[in-house]
């Protein structure tokens, strides 16, 4: 298992998602398949912005961006996605743990994630790999501005 910074084609990624219920995951748009213009934002060359693929066996089965954030001191990590064949086998959990290193390493205050609270398989995954719930007038206090509502997470931070 091994994870590497990613600069290919994001058509490839975006197919992984199977559904309009995973577009929507990824993106907040409820849509099939991956509209090709939300494909083009995606890992653009802005320096706040680090993409990885996680690999197993030498197959590429997981794609996931650090959203860095010099004002807030904190790292999120986003759109996480795991390929349809390789799900259920707990390789999103060794990938999330993977991804911790550099969102450490980055050297920010915290580490956060949002993800819907509809996705429950995303939900256990990051409370095995530590991830736990922001309170609820934070959570409600970012959510003020977005689309949906979305359940927020925060790695422990060291000590």
């Amino acid at each position: 298992m091994e994870l590497r910074g990613f600069d290919g084609d994001q058509a490839v990624v975006a197919g992984w998602a199977t559904s309009a219920q995973e577009v929507a995951l990824l993106s907040g748009r409820n849509e099939f398949p991956f509209p090709v213009e939300l494909r083009q934002n995606w890992r653009n060359e802005a320096d706040d912005v680090e993409a990885y693929l996680y690999y197993v066996n030498g197959a590429a089965v997981g794609y996931a961006e650090l959203w860095l954030d010099d004002e807030e001191d904190e790292v999120e990590v986003a759109r996480v996605i795991v390929r349809p064949e390789a799900r259920g086998r707990g390789i999103g959990t060794a990938f999330v743990r993977a991804l911790l290193g550099p969102a450490l390493d980055a050297g920010y205050a915290d580490v956060f994630l949002r993800v819907r609270p509809d996705n429950v398989p995303a939900l256990r995954t990051y409370r095995r790999v530590g991830f736990e719930l922001v309170p609820a007038e934070l959570a409600d206090e970012w959510n003020k501005d977005q689309p949906l509502p979305y359940t927020w997470m925060q790695y422990p931070k060291p000590g």
